[in-house]
């Protein structure tokens, strides 16, 4: 080889390296929201990616957690794993087991994460003692929204803090011929409904039935009373109720057609921008806890980030970290989807709706009491597998006869099967 062709080849490697070094940092992240008010709130974040010198991609999956997962497999198959993925709970370990995600330990110590991230979320980010995720929010889970006109019209001043409270006022309703309960008709609402349910009944039994698994909780009598419940309030849904999704309960509970629905945070998310205001056409408070005690079921969306090779990806999945863990965008994202920060340190002001800032108020009060569990509807809590046989049991007892006692003994034999 010549003086001349070594020299060309080793100018050609220096400017490659040079390139690699001045890379614009990439990243193509995939998620679940592709409408509505969370499909704004992830928009904001592309667009402080951007600001920070990031080229900013998105890929959509419509559809619940499963959908992204699928996708997700998918991807890993084809060996092409995405490098930023909306991935919850257990779900975030189950990947962090097969050695595939990227390691964030450098960035989060630099950045004090440990010392900043609600306590509740700072296993779940790192599940075997390496960060692997950025957690964007808190959801809660166990809201129990009311129509304030409704409210008026049976002359309830005060929201029901027992499921005995709730019946009452919720019959009082039904003969105003206000539906008192609204309702979607898909498996993760009904599971969402039955797991605020089971917190109200019994945290111990939240926790027994819904973390550990435990085949007794499962199918014992206060399950069989949560499946009670259930049934009352089924009847008082209307009649349309299958099949349809969550937001066009929410528009019946705010425009006083319904008395009460139970859903989650991002709720706020979108009454904001349909012009709902709270105090003149909505409600808000935690769900009825029989025990007396502050409930609270979490939820958080976090961003799993995975091993990549190229240099623009491994630099975007830090600019994209650090991106969602700053105080600005944990304020900007949660105003806009309905949670609160994940971040304990960032105030939420007048900016922040009032439903928002009695959450926080809520989750420090239910920490306190050790109230707190992690949601089984939103895949904080089990594996998708014993979810997804859960949510079938509950499903078909909202669309049928069974009694409560069969739905419970089903809801331990379908969990046994998926072991």
């Amino acid at each position: 080889m010549t003086k001349m062709m070594t020299g060309l080849l080793a100018g050609t490697a220096a400017l490659c390296l040079g390139l690699q070094a001045q890379a614009e940092p990439k990243t193509n992240m995939l998620h679940q929201w592709h409408s509505g008010s969370n499909a704004e709130a992830i928009n904001k974040l592309g667009e402080m990616y951007e600001a920070a010198g990031g080229s900013w991609n998105q890929t959509a999956v419509p559809g619940h957690t499963s959908n992204t997962i699928a996708r997700l497999r998918a991807d890993v198959i084809s060996g092409n794993p995405p490098s930023a993925v909306q991935l919850k709970g257990p779900e975030i370990g189950e990947w962090a087991k097969t050695g595939l995600t990227a390691n964030l330990n450098d960035l989060a110590a630099e950045e004090n994460w440990e010392e900043v991230v609600a306590p509740e979320l700072v296993s779940v980010m790192k599940p075997r003692g390496e960060w692997v995720a950025a957690p964007m929010n808190i959801h809660r889970i166990d809201w129990m929204w009311a129509s304030k006109p409704a409210m008026e019209a049976v002359g309830a001043t005060e929201l029901p803090t027992t499921w005995d409270e709730f019946n009452a006022i919720a019959g009082k309703m039904a003969e105003q011929g206000i539906i008192p309960v609204a309702h979607g008709g898909q498996d993760w609402i009904d599971g969402t409904l039955f797991e605020i349910i089971v917190q109200g009944i019994s945290t111990e039994l939240f926790r027994e039935a819904f973390i550990e698994m435990d085949l007794d909780a499962l199918q014992g009598e206060e399950m069989q009373a949560a499946f009670d419940q259930l049934r009352l309030m089924v009847g008082w849904m209307d009649d349309a109720f299958p099949g349809r999704g969550w937001e066009e309960p929410l528009r019946m509970m705010a425009e006083g057609e319904a008395g009460f629905y139970f859903h989650g945070d991002w709720a706020i998310g979108t009454m904001n921008a349909a012009g709902y205001e709270y105090d003149v056409d909505y409600l808000c408070a935690g769900a009825p806890m029989n025990s007396g005690q502050p409930g609270y079921i979490l939820n958080s969306d976090s961003v799993v980030f995975f091993e990549q090779s190229r240099e623009d990806y491994i630099e975007g999945q830090k600019l994209l970290a650090s991106t969602i863990m700053t105080p600005e965008f944990q304020k900007v994202f949660n105003v806009t989807k309905g949670s609160i920060p994940a971040r304990m340190d960032v105030e939420l002001g007048e900016d922040f709706n009032p439903c928002q800032r009695q959450n926080l108020q809520d989750l420090r009060a239910a920490a306190e009491a050790g109230t707190v569990v992690r949601s089984m509807a939103h895949n904080m809590a089990v594996p998708e597998k014993f979810r997804k046989a859960m949510f079938t049991v509950i499903s078909e007892f909202i669309t049928s006869d069974m009694d409560s006692q069969t739905a419970a003994r089903r809801m331990a034999e379908a969990v046994i099967n998926e072991y």
